[in-house]
């Protein structure tokens, strides 16, 4: 029964976050983004209360929807290099400023013991969250951004879903017992193979696929990947390799909050899969990884 939700809930769910890369302006992806990043954020604060930390909410909500709003207000101008200059600085001065903020927040409370633990907390969930959900919105907003999005999001879908299904019919070997009992290395070695599979297909292919969601008014032009020279197929192979091996590395420190926090899911909000932070736990390490990626070709 579980098996069936999980599947539904991914059948109705993935065409409607593909259009939304593909197709909606950036503004909207970043407000997107931002729902997401705050709905994880709230679970992770949540989580955080098992292990006695009392959760700075509200400043740690607003603190997280001004970067996407500063995103979404950078979206236009068509340089992408400016942009990505811009988007340095600023998430480099917020991540600076976070532990600041939080921590005069925290001298606020009668209890002064709660406060160090409480300003952790909310710095955390933004350097975890926040920061690389800002990242996929800044690659999407690049030279071919919605392209690089699109092959981050099915190189980690096809990742987990062979690791998921590999797993739990010939797994034997476990990966992590203490922190993912269900984790195998045969598993983790299938998904390995599935992404980097899956990588060199979109790479390999990103002219005609590019043209066919260009044709079918997806993409704009300068959403597509259109490089008419021929590539070397290597650094996509190692991009994809290490895109995955972020991305069970960002499951396995979910898995790891959770569970000390003795915790089966992050929240109950997607039937099937548990909490937001649950749905986007691998992604938050893979994001940036396609990220510096995406940046570095730019300038190159």
């Amino acid at each position: 029964m579980n098996l069936l939700k999980r599947v539904l809930t991914a059948v109705i769910l993935i065409p409607i976050v593909l259009l939304l890369v593909l197709r909606a302006p950036v503004p909207a992806v970043a407000a997107v983004a931002a729902l997401v990043a705050l709905l994880a954020v709230q679970e992770l604060l949540k989580l955080a209360e098992a292990y006695g930390i009392i959760a700075i909410q509200w400043p740690t909500y607003i603190f997280v929807a001004a970067l996407f709003l500063l995103l979404a207000l950078n979206a236009g101008g068509g340089k992408p290099l400016l942009s990505t200059a811009i988007f340095v600085y600023t998430a480099g001065f917020a991540a600076a400023l976070s532990p600041f903020f939080f921590a005069a927040i925290g001298m606020r409370r009668s209890d002064l013991k709660s406060a160090f633990p409480s300003a952790l907390a909310s710095t955390f969930a933004f350097a975890y969250i926040a920061l690389p959900m800002a990242m996929l919105v800044q690659t999407r907003q690049q030279w071919a951004g919605a392209y690089w999005v699109l092959y981050v999001l099915l190189v980690v879908w096809a990742g987990d879903i062979f690791a998921y299904f590999v797993g739990r019919s010939v797994g034997r070997n476990l990966m992590s017992p203490r922190i993912s009992p269900k984790k195998t290395w045969e598993g983790a070695l299938a998904s390995l193979t599935a992404s980097s599979i899956v990588g060199i297909l979109l790479y390999k292919y990103a002219l005609s696929i590019s043209s066919a969601l260009l044709n079918a008014h997806l993409i704009e032009r300068r959403d597509g990947l259109f490089a008419l020279e021929k590539q070397p197929l290597w650094p996509i192979l190692l991009l994809s390799a290490a895109i995955n091996i972020a991305a069970q590395l960002g499951d396995l420190v979910e898995s790891l909050i959770k569970r000390g926090a003795g915790a089966k899911d992050s929240g109950t909000l997607l039937p099937g899969h548990g909490g937001m932070l649950d749905r986007i736990d691998a992604l938050l390490f893979a994001a940036p990884v396609l990220w510096y990626y995406a940046s570095w070709r730019v300038m190159q």
